[in-house]
């Protein structure tokens, strides 16, 4: 479906975190660490979590911005990115009760396999733990910093609800839940890099923005991957936002262009939470004829360009060529 030629960025985390390898071995060490409970249950779901294939981004983005900007310690920043990985899995196990989603990532999500009354405490677990682990150093700056990202994820949780089976929802409108979801906790993640390090003002606003335009960046391209990817790469069925009722950038443009078939078939799918193999081949097509796909890609791609200007202000060095080399694997996702 999707005609847009992507990014030939390889395809390969493992290459692009090889400067902070052995730190982020030692974030799964410490998240593995920090799980343990009396209450077998939890490790028992944190495991399980924990092997379900997360890509580790965000924590990677701290470490890598802290090398940047001269951190060496190694302990304090696989703390603090051991805390946002506990952060963002908090996000994602609610998400999933939220969205009634089935599947994550190819394996059943948590709440499907151990019920939803047990996952919303999970879920709480893993933020109280989080800011607990946050307070093992004196940085009350990072601490305060932390709370405010998770608070806006939380209000961007709750405004997406607000909006979900709003079909006429706007793009400033869906830009605001994405902000809120996703960038600011990118954001965060590349500011606290710059904190732990030696980084000035200026490069700390820098690195900031830099998290900020990825995460959008990424976010778009996560919402374009739920109309053109492979079922089976993706880990869950597509077209899965329309049926949990969220009118993502790709139908948000298509509905300002197509014509009332298009409306027909979006406002359907978002009011009975399904459709059908037929309206999505048909839907599909429209997005093709009307080249939507590609218009949602190319704003990711201004994202991700504009994502990487913000490293100017650094000089050369492995820890920036992998930054630089992060946006171009975000637009040549896959899964």
């Amino acid at each position: 479906m999707n005609t847009t030629v992507r990014s030939s960025a390889p395809n390969d985390l493992a290459q692009i975190f090889e400067p902070i390898r052995e730190e982020l071995e030692a974030v799964e060490a410490a998240y593995a660490k920090h799980i343990q409970s009396r209450i077998e249950l939890i490790p028992e779901m944190g495991r399980y979590i924990q092997t379900s294939g997360g890509k580790r981004v965000r924590p990677a983005l701290l470490l890598m911005a802290s090398r940047l900007t001269g951190y060496r310690g190694g302990e304090q920043a696989v703390n603090y990115a051991s805390v946002v990985e506990f952060i963002h899995t908090a996000t994602l196990v609610h998400d999933d009760i939220i969205d009634d989603s089935s599947l994550r990532r190819g394996r059943l999500a948590v709440h499907s396999r151990w019920g939803s009354d047990i996952t919303v405490l999970l879920g709480d677990y893993l933020y109280i733990k989080s800011m607990g682990m946050a307070l093992t150093y004196d940085s009350l700056d990072v601490v305060r910093l932390l709370c405010d990202v998770t608070l806006r994820m939380i209000e961007g949780e709750l405004y997406q609800l607000t909006k979900t089976g709003d079909a006429d929802i706007t793009e400033e409108e869906h830009f605001e839940i994405i902000r809120r979801k996703t960038a600011y906790l990118f954001g965060g993640c590349a500011e606290i890099g710059g904190m732990l390090g030696q980084a000035t003002d200026d490069e700390r606003e820098a690195l900031r923005e830099y998290g900020f335009n990825l995460g959008v960046a990424f976010q778009l391209v996560d919402d374009l991957l739920d109309y053109t990817a492979d079922q089976a790469a993706l880990g869950k069925p597509v077209g899965g936002d329309l049926r949990e009722g969220k009118v993502t950038l790709p139908a948000i443009l298509l509905l300002q262009c197509a014509g009332s078939r298009a409306r027909e078939l979006i406002y359907a799918a978002v009011q009975d939470r399904d459709i059908t193999p037929e309206a999505w081949d048909e839907l599909s097509a429209l997005f093709r004829e009307h080249r939507v796909i590609d218009q949602a890609y190319d704003r990711a791609v201004e994202y991700a360009s504009r994502a990487k200007q913000y490293l100017d202000k650094f000089p050369s060095s492995l820890e920036r060529d992998a930054l630089m080399s992060l946006p171009d694997y975000v637009l040549s996702r896959d899964r």
